[in-house]
């Protein structure tokens, strides 16, 4: 920058300025930066998001460009060229995940863990559809008997929420099941890599609260896992064959607790109780809600997810931070209530409108760990 020469007569005007700008800058250095979504082209490029999970591209099956714009809840499938048969492996798997994939580990995650050593893994996603395209939107689970990072697992439980296309798992159909209060097709095979359990959805499922644990306990019955095997990876995303853009995962949620029951996340033991009031009227309703930490040490950066029951949609809250505005959300503090003591509190509250019967959300988990309610 070329140096300034003032006139003896412009300084006290000068002065002003810059006071002016001085000023103008603490404004703006006041106010919230808004944060551009973060894309991703390169074949195995990856980022973190909420300081625990990682956002992978993961285009290992094709050369044509695929590129993510990653958001700070999940991403957003904003380029996917070319195709590949429908009877073979897919193009890529754009993903979300906790735990450990090739050495590259989610922050803060305590996986792989020892499955015998874990009491729950609460999950929650909320997914965005597109037609024009064949893939499916599933979770990945990894299975091995050996606390591994670095490689391929033993056995891959596939949860297949949507399929569009002639597309199919790996294996055969083997029968039914109900895991976590669904009903599921389900399949066995081999990839010649490892072996591969899927769950199937007879029908679309935008978004879901669930326990990993109950499809987890389904290979252990079916002799495709031990107890003593470890769980190392939790991941959410798409298998597309042919075209993809604008497939989105807009919210992901991943905890692992063990035996003691404290949550798999940052912010100490999560054990609380959920009280959730609400106000109805035709086509409308407000809810209140008040969080409480029944456990022994704070609950820092709380994040309260459900599933609210379909038609809701939130149109306003207060006290806390919404998204999305319906399907799978998730509720966190503000500034000045983002920590919960010990025996304490938190309450936030939002309007919303629905269509049909009215109806409360049917479970509650605060980072990661299921609540009690009131």
């Amino acid at each position: 920058m070329q140096p300034v020469h003032h006139k003896p007569g412009t300084r006290a005007l000068w002065g002003a300025v810059l006071t002016t700008l001085v000023a103008l800058a603490a404004l703006l250095g006041s106010a919230p930066a808004s944060q551009a979504d973060t894309t991703i082209c390169e074949e195995f490029g990856s980022t973190t998001i909420q300081g625990r999970y990682v956002v992978q591209n993961n285009r290992w099956g094709t050369s044509a460009t695929q590129c993510i714009s990653v958001t700070d809840s999940g991403f957003r499938v904003t380029q996917a060229d070319g195709s590949v048969p429908t009877n073979g492996a897919p193009k890529s798997y754009p993903s979300v995940y906790n735990g450990c994939h090739y050495t590259n580990c989610s922050p803060g995650t305590n996986l792989p863990a020892r499955l015998s050593s874990i009491a729950s893994a609460p999950s929650g996603i909320s997914y965005t559809y597109v037609s024009g395209a064949v893939y499916d939107a599933a979770y990945d689970i990894w299975l091995d008997p050996t606390p591994r990072t670095d490689g391929v697992n033993r056995t891959e439980i596939m949860i297949w929420f949507n399929r569009v296309g002639s597309v199919q798992p790996v294996g055969s159909p083997v029968g039914s099941a109900t895991v976590g209060g669904r009903q599921w097709q389900v399949w066995s095979g081999n990839n010649g890599g490892n072996d591969v359990l899927s769950f199937v959805a007879p029908s679309a499922i935008d978004s879901w609260n669930f326990d990993v644990m109950d499809f987890v306990r389904q290979a252990v019955s079916r002799g495709l896992a031990q107890d003593n095997w470890y769980l190392t990876s939790i991941q959410a995303g798409f298998e597309p064959w042919q075209n993809g853009a604008g497939l989105a995962v807009n919210s992901f949620s991943s905890s692992v607790n063990l035996g003691g029951g404290t949550g798999g996340g940052t912010g100490g033991s999560s054990a609380c109780k959920v009280a959730y009031g609400t106000n109805v009227w035709q086509g409308g309703f407000t809810a209140d809600v008040t969080v409480t930490n029944t456990g022994s040490s704070p609950v820092d950066a709380w994040k309260l997810a459900f599933t609210l029951p379909s038609g809701q949609k939130v149109t306003s809250a207060w006290s806390a931070q919404i998204s999305p505005s319906s399907g799978a959300v998730t509720a966190g503090g503000m500034a000045y209530n983002a920590s919960i003591a010990p025996g304490g509190q938190v309450s936030f509250g939002f309007q919303g409108t629905y269509d049909g019967a009215f109806a409360k959300p049917a479970a509650f988990s605060l980072n990661g760990t299921s609540c009690t309610t009131a």
